[in-house]
């Protein structure tokens, strides 16, 4: 073979190992359940490679309307994705609920004392409150939607403290270097020795996850099969196993 086939040869598999890679996008708070789907999904597709990239919801749609190569995009919250959907950077006919969750207050599990509602949240000895930072994390939406409606916000927000994610959250309050703090169930369910469950939060609209192809990826055809592979029974299972409710 001449040095400029074995050249070629060489591009044609380096092109076609960057093309097996699948980037998903997903909210910080399916990482676990994520991370124990990839060899399930990978198995039953030996060519493609999933790459994960977690965080706060709104960050990762900045990053993918900045240009960021992501095949799969997976929010914790329907407003993120209505903005992507709004930006064309997912379509509607390939968008999926496949989850829901629920909003919960945790403690640390040493505290003498538990919030047991969230006018407690408002009193003295609750000092720092740990909640996600609204303008880009989902959970941090959410729980300011219910200190409004509650009529606590503005008695609650000099004692918050904000967070990058919603398992900064959770770090926050399992260190004990906060009172309080707003988190998905799923999320206290990880740490069940350092936090413990004051109590469930009801909101106005139910948490439930979109997924969705990324229109601009460049596997678009393997995410859909992604997207279709998390709404199976088998994906189910396993998010069932994290807490995750059906959508």
């Amino acid at each position: 073979m001449s040095r400029l086939a074995v050249l070629f040869t060489g591009l044609l598999f380096s092109w076609q190992a960057h093309a097996a890679e699948l980037t998903i996008a997903a909210a910080a708070s399916l990482s676990n359940a994520f991370r124990e789907l990839a060899p399930v999904f990978e198995s039953q597709h030996p060519d493609v490679k999933l790459q994960f990239n977690f965080g706060a919801s709104g960050a990762l749609l900045q990053q993918i309307a900045k240009g960021a190569p992501v095949d799969v995009f997976a929010s914790a919250d329907q407003e993120t994705m209505d903005q992507a959907q709004a930006q064309g950077l997912v379509k509607s006919n390939g968008r999926r609920n496949f989850v829901s969750n629920m909003l919960v207050v945790v403690a640390p599990s040493g505290n003498s004392t538990t919030p047991k509602t969230l006018n407690d949240l408002a009193q003295a000895r609750y000092k720092r409150i740990a909640i996600g930072l609204p303008a880009s994390v989902p959970v941090g939406r959410y729980t300011k939607a219910v200190l409004e409606k509650a009529q606590l916000w503005s008695a609650i927000e000099p004692k918050i403290i904000g967070a990058q994610t919603v398992r900064q959250v959770l770090d926050y309050v399992a260190r004990a270097e906060v009172d309080a703090g707003f988190v998905y169930a799923t999320d206290a369910a990880i740490m069940p020795d350092k936090v413990r469950v004051a109590f469930t939060v009801p909101t106005d609209r139910p948490v439930l996850y979109p997924i969705a192809p990324v229109a601009a990826g460049a596997n678009r055809s393997v995410a859909q099969e992604f997207v279709a592979f998390v709404t199976s029974s088998q994906a189910q299972r396993v998010l069932a196993k994290y807490g995750f409710g059906k959508p």
